[in-house]
């Protein structure tokens, strides 16, 4: 069977099994596999792998790395992290969550991102669902993120959801509009008088506040309450991640 050799970037060793964490190590590749089957087998999965180089020239996925190979040669591959910013198929980048990551949701919604969330969602539906409506689909799940259906996803990275709504801003860099959508189902929100959203408020909500704006899809009512310093400070950290320098704490961490 012929050797392949893998120079995988140090950002992406985190995805290799320990005994691979090292500048170069060969694999065995049948003659008909193809790259892709290649980073999968090694356990990095395609939407975290960018520019690819077979012998110095630059190839995709598609290409078979070791077709065509002298007798006694081994190819070198190497295998560098997805560029940040990435550049995604809808502008703005629109999201899809899997189930785990509600509290990243409610986030992204928070700062005006477009970021669908199911709580019962099969992997088979959330890949169909982000092919058709070309939604990036965010998700811890490396399995998930091999299947071939799937035209674009990330891996989330970060212990909570404040680091990994940083890991998704550093990556994709989508335009904020804070305070712009539902929290709960994500729609758009629109200006509404305290006559408007009456049956969602007390008495004293009422006489406390004047502006009010209620939400475009399950039509629930929002208003600047006392949580209103919280969420502001979510805004304000997104605001700081998005204004660093990209060569600094946007480069991908593992």
């Amino acid at each position: 069977m012929p050797h392949l050799v893998l120079e995988v970037d140090p950002v992406l060793w985190f995805l290799l099994s320990p005994r691979r964490r090292s500048p170069r190590f060969t694999v065995d590749v049948p003659g008909t596999d193809t790259v892709g089957h290649v980073v999968r087998m090694v356990g990095i999965p395609p939407t975290e792998v960018g520019p690819l180089r077979l012998d110095g020239r630059p190839v995709g996925l598609e290409a078979r790395p070791t077709a065509g190979s002298p007798p006694g040669t081994a190819p070198v591959l190497g295998v560098r992290p997805r560029q940040r910013p990435q550049p995604t198929r809808h502008t703005p980048p629109r999201f899809l969550l899997d189930v785990h990551l509600r509290p990243l949701a409610r986030r992204l919604r928070l700062l005006g991102l477009d970021a669908a969330w199911e709580p019962d969602a099969e992997d088979a539906h959330l890949v169909e669902r982000a092919a058709r409506e070309q939604r990036v689909l965010l998700t811890e799940d490396r399995g998930l993120l091999h299947r071939g259906a799937l035209p674009e996803g990330a891996l989330v990275r970060g212990g909570d959801a404040d680091e990994q709504l940083a890991d998704v801003l550093e990556r994709f860099a989508p335009p904020l509009a804070p305070w712009t959508r539902c929290l709960r189902c994500g729609a758009p929100l629109a200006a509404a008088s305290a006559e408007d959203v009456a049956d969602q408020l007390l008495p004293r909500t009422r006489r406390a506040y004047r502006e009010f704006s209620r939400c475009t899809g399950c039509g629930r009512a929002y208003w600047r309450g006392a949580h209103a310093g919280r969420l502001d400070a979510v805004v304000a950290r997104a605001e700081q991640v998005l204004a660093a320098d990209p060569d600094g704490p946007g480069r991908p961490r593992s």
